[in-house]
């Protein structure tokens, strides 16, 4: 439980991924735990300890896929160092 009120659902990263009918594509995501960041009640910025549900979706209504991961450890601090972008791959290496 996070110590603060978080959004049900907010968007982190999307790209598009071109497909001809009938197409599959393997895409790998890279999410850091910055993106779970938020403003505590001290005014810090935090990532805390706990379960992350994320959704690839067609759009916020339309999830395709749902996976539940873990963030451990202690609660931490971000600072001006932070990771706040998503990096989406193709299967061969190549940046989508």
């Amino acid at each position: 439980v996070a110590s603060v009120v978080q959004p049900v659902q907010r968007l982190i990263g999307y790209t598009r991924v071109p497909l001809a009918p009938g197409e599959a594509r393997r895409v790998h995501v890279e999410v850091p735990a910055d993106l779970a960041s938020f403003t505590g009640r001290d005014g810090r910025r935090i990532v805390e300890p706990g379960a992350l549900e994320l959704r690839f979706a067609a759009s916020s209504t339309e999830p395709r896929l749902t996976a539940t991961v873990a963030l451990t450890g202690p609660e931490r601090q971000v600072d001006h160092t932070r990771r706040l972008h998503a990096v989406f791959t193709r299967e061969a290496g190549e940046d989508v």
